[in-house]
């Protein structure tokens, strides 16, 4: 078992990542125990170079291994299947009893669904949110109750999006900060945002929208997009990606390879994206690049079919020549890649949850969010990497670029606890109501 070397939260509400609902599921039996397997070299971002230990005899002798490889060789295989989901749970405490949490999960409180699945991290709805005290209270619980620190995450792009916005700063949304023309100004809403849900114990946030909103009548992006004009997009993107780092949260573009030509809602249908490899460059690519550029942590796939790019039929959440081939060997991305919620029925056209879970493994992505069946999507996965389906290299892939993430953002070492006085001090501050006055 996987030694407590820190801790994590876990929460999210009845909504996708980008909006929806999530389907009931019934409780996944009891997970067969597996041995921990041995730690291998993962193609992700670099990690720290070893140091070496004194021995008995004050020679310095095998080098001691960084915290990232360390927390992976001390895992199970079932604790690393756990680390690649990022489920809703519902409640507004880490100890709320709920009958939804019992029907999905077969777990009655947060905190129990967070150890049975070991899970990697949690998203947070405005159902889990009533005030800065409570919300400090259940990221604070939740972190205590995991064996790692969790990511804990939410869609707080603000604007429409705004999973958060009972406690947070209303700040603008993207269209809005894009007329400004001044990338300057996404930053610092960007940083204004992130110290906020850094104060209130979130250390992932879904944003920045990376998409160029080309059709007006695009009925899932508009006003969510910085614009319709890529070069204008890209340097807003670039900033905003900056502006969160500056405070300490890991940011995440989405939705790649580009959801804004499209009038169909990936929510409840599966959109067909028809530009060119070079319309593609020219119009989807350039905010997705300065992302990269801008050194992003993560970056979200979407439920998207794009023949051009890939001639399977498959969205690009399930493809391994968008996820792999294009954005990590052409764009060359070596941070997380997150799926969109998988709860959405651009997912599940063509696949059972099963399978759409393990095919977006194979295709290059590391976090599965909002699985809609936790038990049978994460059973699933444990099958395909005993099976040999999914080798333990590419899940010691996967686990290793989220663990990065983690020590990037400091969970690989104590529990992470933050104060409900600092975060009421942080919280809707003078300075940033200010700042989204300025905005508006």
């Amino acid at each position: 078992m996987l030694r407590r070397i820190g801790t994590a939260s876990l929460l999210a509400v009845a909504l996708t990542a980008c909006g929806g609902g999530a389907a009931d599921v019934a409780p996944a039996a009891k997970p067969p125990a597996s041995e921990a397997s041995p730690a291998t070299e993962a193609n992700g971002r670099p990690t720290e170079p070893t140091a070496t230990e004194p021995t008995a005899t004050g020679s310095r002798a095998a080098p001691a291994a960084d915290p990232v490889k360390r927390a992976l060789a001390g895992m199970s295989v079932r604790e690393k299947v756990g680390q690649l989901f990022m489920p809703v749970v519902y409640g507004t405490a880490a100890d709320t009893v709920s009958g939804e949490n019992q029907a999905r999960y077969g777990a009655q409180t947060p905190e129990k669904v967070v150890a049975k699945y070991h899970l990697g991290g949690v998203i947070l709805f405005p159902a889990n949110v009533k005030s800065v005290g409570q919300v400090v209270g259940l990221t604070n619980g939740l972190q205590k109750s995991a064996d790692l620190p969790l990511l804990i995450g939410t869609d707080q792009e603000n604007g429409l999006v705004s999973r958060m916005s009972a406690v947070m700063t209303r700040f603008p949304g993207a269209a809005r900060i894009g007329a400004t023309g001044k990338p300057s100004v996404a930053r610092e809403v960007a940083q204004a945002t992130g110290e906020e849900l850094r104060a209130l114990g979130v250390n992932l946030d879904f944003a920045p929208v990376a998409d160029v909103n080309i059709d007006p009548k695009n009925p899932v992006i508009g006003e969510r997009a910085y614009g319709n004009r890529p070069g204008e997009v890209a340097k807003m993107v670039g900033a905003a990606v900056k502006g969160f780092e500056a405070a300490g949260v890991a940011a995440t573009a989405k939705h790649f390879p580009g959801h804004g030509d499209t009038r169909i809602d990936s929510h409840t249908g599966l959109p067909v994206i028809k530009h060119t490899r070079a319309q593609w460059e020219r119009l989807d690519a350039p905010p997705f690049k300065a992302a990269i550029a801008a050194g992003v942590d993560a970056i979200m796939t979407a439920h998207i079919v794009f023949p051009k790019l890939d001639p399977s039929g498959d969205p690009a959440t399930l493809s391994k020549p968008i996820l792999t081939g294009l954005l990590r060997k052409e764009l060359g991305f070596k941070g997380v890649i997150s799926t969109d919620a998988l709860n959405m029925a651009g997912a599940r056209v063509k696949y059972d949850d099963g399978e759409v879970a393990v095919r977006a493994v194979l295709a290059g992505a590391d976090l599965l969010l909002m699985p809609n069946d936790l038990p049978k999507q994460y059973q699933a996965v444990l099958k395909a990497v005993e099976s040999g389906r999914v080798s333990k290299a590419r899940l010691d892939e996967s686990v290793t670029r989220l663990l990065t993430l983690k020590k990037e953002r400091g969970l690989l070492g104590e529990p992470p606890v933050v104060s409900a006085e600092k975060a009421a001090e942080v919280v809707r501050s003078a300075e940033h109501r200010r700042l989204a006055a300025r905005v508006r």
